[in-house]
């Protein structure tokens, strides 16, 4: 099975590539490949801009690399309440090329903030819109308080139950 994981963000500190990389690193028997957005940036998309660039290349070669992927795990990185503008531009351009931009993959949608909402409010977003974007969500887990829940030193949740929830989480990519 290959994975493809990323974080919904663009930061190079982001704590939610730091759990995109740990629930791949568990899910059994898969090989995970860790995507960074940034290798996908663009202009801000606008009708305008589509109609004097067409697709970006960077759009087409998400679009692939979501296809070529079994199964996705996505983290997301809540920023006022909603999506990254970085993952919210980069999604924008590649659902003008085919709205299922997920492609019918099974994915686990993840979310954490230093916090204790735990992005909550772009979790639900992501997971209440994805059956339009052809994205076959197996489960979602918010991970709340981060560094509180989280050993950096380690790479690993040191919270007993959000690690079976994640474990739990990834197994059903499987499924």
């Amino acid at each position: 099975m290959k994975v493809l994981a990323f974080a919904a963000s663009s930061s190079s500190k982001s704590i939610n590539k730091t759990l995109a990389n740990y629930a791949a690193s568990l899910v059994e028997g898969a090989e995970f490949e860790m995507l960074d957005i940034n290798d996908y940036e663009m202009p801000i998309f606008s009708q305008d801009r589509e109609e004097e660039l067409g697709q970006p290349q960077q759009a087409k070669d998400f679009f692939a690399k979501l296809g070529e992927a079994d199964a996705i795990i996505i983290s997301f990185a809540e920023h006022n309440g909603t999506y990254t503008a970085a993952y919210k531009n980069l999604f924008d351009w590649t659902s003008r090329i085919d709205m299922k931009v997920f492609q019918g993959k099974p994915v686990v949608y993840l979310a954490t903030s230093p916090g204790p909402g735990g992005a909550q409010s772009v979790l639900a977003a992501a997971t209440n819109s994805a059956q339009f974007f052809a994205a076959d969500v197996r489960a979602s887990l918010s991970i709340p308080s981060f560094f509180d829940n989280f050993d950096m030193e380690s790479q690993k949740l040191i919270n007993a139950e959000l690690d079976l929830a994640l474990k739990d989480a990834v197994a059903k990519l499987h499924d």
